[in-house]
């Protein structure tokens, strides 16, 4: 009586092995989702934050050089004998999250930021046809305070001059990163840029700033690439009054080619803003890319694997 029970288990778990080895053949023909990599070959397109991320436990250290205008003339080396510099560390947290913190001489300004993948593009076509990234920062100038802050009334009739708060030095910024690989040589980003001001030179001007930037890459070899972008603001700042005139800011215009060796990324470029932080070169640019004011400059990266993750490759030392 207890043979015909065996047989049927027996048949079970044949029915059960068939069904899994079944199951295991229509996952390995469900084609693979294949994400959209190396839209650009660096985290900046020139001033501005690229869609890409550095790789998780991979440390990109970075400097950030601008000379000043050539329409100085031969009596500033035509911009050479000024200089800009930021030294900044960003960090993979995971592939999605990048962090990072840099120190610009201009204005002594200090900043961190974090960056973080939210849509990806799919190389099949039959999914997402760009990637989307957040970018925020918050920056501080750390210039010794102003000594000449107007004088205030206050409620009781009595005057005294302003003070000069930390939260005056702080300055924010959101950034929408959507870009789109549309070949193996041709890339395009936009960035919707809001930029926040504690504290602006006179009553009459916006503590908020919007911005729509456009940059893009176009590969000429395996190696090489050129590079642009663009910042239209939609409400403008006054600029700076020097009490006779007001010398007025400038939308960003950069240019600039980008250099791969090995694990160097060289990225030499032509802009009309001399600083590096984006509340600075979007909203507070003083010079006229078309009218000569034209600074020269360059980014050097270097990457490193700090952590290293199981099944190590260093192909993870580039940018993902």
């Amino acid at each position: 009586m207890a043979q015909p029970q065996k047989n049927t288990t027996q048949q079970s778990n044949a029915n059960d092995d068939g069904e899994d080895l079944m199951k295991m053949l229509n996952d390995e023909s469900k084609p693979k989702k294949e994400y959209t990599t190396a839209t650009f070959k660096a985290t900046r397109i020139v001033n501005s934050h690229s869609i890409e991320n550095v790789g998780k436990g991979v440390l990109d250290f970075r400097i950030m050089h601008r000379f000043g205008p050539v329409n100085k003339g031969i009596s500033d080396f035509f911009g050479l004998d000024a200089a800009n510099t930021s030294l900044g560390f960003d960090y993979g947290v995971t592939d999605w999250l990048m962090v990072g913190i840099n120190r610009s001489t201009y204005q002594k300004e200090l900043q961190g930021f974090t960056k973080i993948k939210l849509l990806r593009q799919v190389d099949d076509g039959k999914g997402l046809p760009f990637s989307v990234s957040y970018m925020g920062a918050m920056s501080a100038q750390t210039l010794p305070a102003p000594t000449d802050l107007p004088v205030v009334t206050l409620a009781n009739g009595t005057t005294k001059q302003a003070e000069y708060y930390f939260s005056n030095r702080l300055y924010y910024v959101n950034q929408l990163l959507i870009a789109r690989k549309f070949s193996r040589s041709f890339s395009l980003e936009l960035m919707p840029t809001h930029v926040h001001y504690n504290l602006v030179p006179t009553s009459g001007e916006p503590n908020d700033m919007i911005a729509l930037g456009i940059g893009g890459r176009l590969k000429l070899s395996n190696r090489i690439s050129v590079t642009g972008e663009y910042y239209y603001r939609f409400n403008e700042l006054d600029g700076i009054n020097d009490g006779t005139t007001t010398q007025p800011y400038h939308n960003s215009v950069s240019v600039g080619i980008d250099i791969e060796t090995g694990g160097h990324v060289f990225q030499l470029m032509f802009t009309n803003g001399t600083a590096t932080t984006e509340r600075a070169f979007i909203g507070q640019n003083l010079d006229d890319f078309f009218d000569g004011g034209i600074h020269f400059g360059f980014n050097i990266s270097r990457v490193f694997t700090i952590v290293k993750p199981k099944g190590f490759d260093a192909s993870r030392n580039k940018i993902w």
